[in-house]
């Protein structure tokens, strides 16, 4: 089975680009939600988390995201310890998910595939961009943070750039009609690949 990474900064679409793969019959699985979970569940995560960023990364056993996210995206040391702890437990929980799964290929929908220097764990790459200024809109708009906060976010990413010259396909995602007929494009290609 071959395993393709879904990824793209913050803002750019992967997960409206994923749903489209899932609607097209192609098992998902999206790395944040994940972690999320696991952060919730695992008690093993949740001392290691509490430990690295303080008692008030939980309120009353829900992880306090808000809290996290200003902390961690100020201080690039305590965002490398954070992955640490997370992606780590995601790939394992990634890895036991295909063993379930019966399907040409699989995505996996992560947003840091560059920056956490896993791009090695897959087949072929899609990248997902957007402009700039859409980007920030999209997540003030679905997060109802303010621009500084996403920019900050953006900032903590590799550019766009640099993620093209090791993407094996790059969705521009601005208009949903063209991003679908892409993602039906990409489907076909990969299905012949696997063929």
């Amino acid at each position: 089975m071959m395993i393709v990474g879904l990824t793209g900064g913050i803002g750019s679409g992967k997960s409206t680009v994923g749903a489209m793969f899932q609607k097209l019959g192609v098992p998902l699985y999206n790395s944040d939600l994940e972690a999320k979970n696991l952060m919730t569940r695992s008690k093993k995560i949740k001392k290691d988390i509490e430990t690295l960023l303080g008692k008030e990364s939980y309120l009353e056993g829900k992880l306090n995201r808000e809290y996290i996210a200003k902390i961690v995206f100020k201080d690039k040391k305590l965002l490398q310890g954070l992955n640490n702890i997370v992606h780590p437990a995601v790939r394992r929980h990634f890895k036991s998910w295909c063993k379930r799964q019966n399907a040409p290929y699989v995505i996996q929908e992560a947003a840091i595939i560059f920056e956490n220097g896993t791009k090695e764990l897959y087949d072929k790459i899609i990248l997902v961009t957007s402009p700039r200024d859409i980007r920030i809109q999209r997540v003030v708009d679905r997060d109802g943070i303010t621009a500084e906060a996403v920019i900050q976010r953006i900032d903590n990413q590799w550019p766009d750039s640099e993620k093209e010259k090791f993407s094996d396909f790059i969705i521009e995602n601005i208009g949903l009609e063209a991003t679908e007929r892409e993602v039906s494009r990409i489907h076909h290609k990969l299905l012949k690949i696997r063929a």
